[in-house]
């Protein structure tokens, strides 16, 4: 019998499977959407769905370079087991190799990877290893020349921090060491022009606040503000920075000395802004045995 787009799409949906191996599911059980269920539960394909909820905060960051474009991948697994199996780390490489060619996250999800979109790919790994796994997100970044570095690297070109710096100049040496210092410092942005206005804002309150609990007049509250905001500026941009190669110089200074101008950043570290849900051992214990 024939199978309909919407036949697939709902055994998809139902499963967690990619979309050739529900067509062949139904294929196979001719149209049963039960026994297609069976037949993907038997070959381990059905498993992706269950893991699908399931807090995905470990995982690596890869990063990429071909002469002036790098793009850095966040690809996520449960556990930092997973993190160091060759199987998960081939994927990202894999995912990070195509990276290079794709706009966004979204448009590298739907990106054919050996015949499958990279999503699919992701499904049928969730099925093969175990775990739930996420594509979570993807930058990228051009200058005249990008350099690369990656922090706690599990391999080649991976591990829990990953950035890129684009510059103009010849001294690569420098602008990966501002590399390291980025992975280092994380600092918020690359100059005072480049800054969130509400980062800006939210700490000039905090900071008016702080003040006034001194019960200071106002006209020297706003001078003690101006102070504190100069030197939190100095602080979280990258170019104000001290230097960690030579705390003596900024960022600035210390890139100007050596040539080279610091175009942008991106810095990714592995989890930020996923919230773990916390289980006590007993809990832990008792939920994976079932009660």
């Amino acid at each position: 019998m024939a199978i309909t787009a919407q036949q697939v799409k709902e055994l998809r949906e139902t499963t967690g499977a990619g979309m050739m191996d529900a067509k062949k599911a139904l294929t196979e059980t001719d149209g049963d959407m039960a026994a297609a269920v069976d037949w993907l539960r038997t070959k381990g394909l059905a498993k992706a769905a269950k893991k699908a909820d399931r807090t995905a905060a470990e995982g690596l960051v890869a990063v990429k370079v071909d002469g002036g474009t790098g793009v850095a991948v966040e690809v996520n697994s449960e556990t930092d087991f997973v993190a160091k199996n060759a199987e998960f780390q081939t994927l990202v490489g894999d995912i990070s190799g195509i990276a290079l060619g794709a706009n966004n996250v979204a448009d590298l999800s739907e990106t054919d990877m050996g015949g499958k979109p990279v999503k699919e790919r992701m499904t049928d790994a969730i099925a093969k290893i175990g775990e739930n796994m996420n594509l979570r997100r993807m930058a990228k970044i051009e200058g005249q020349s990008v350099a690369a570095y990656i922090h706690n690297a599990t391999t080649d070109g991976m591990g829990k921090i990953g950035v890129l710096v684009a510059y103009s100049g010849d001294d690569e040496a420098t602008a990966r060491q501002v590399a390291m210092h980025i992975a280092a410092v994380n600092p918020a942005a690359l100059t005072e022009d480049d800054l969130d206005p509400s980062i800006v804002e939210k700490e000039k309150a905090v900071q008016m606040d702080i003040a006034r609990e001194s019960g200071k007049p106002e006209q020297v509250i706003e001078k003690m503000i101006q102070g504190r905001m100069k030197k939190f500026l100095s602080e979280v941009t990258l170019l104000n920075q001290a230097f960690v190669v030579n705390p003596d110089l900024t960022v600035g200074a210390a890139t100007k000395e050596a040539g080279i101008e610091i175009t942008g950043f991106v810095r990714m570290e592995v989890g930020e802004g996923i919230q773990v849900e916390k289980e006590d051992f007993a809990a832990e214990v008792a939920k994976a045995a079932g009660q």
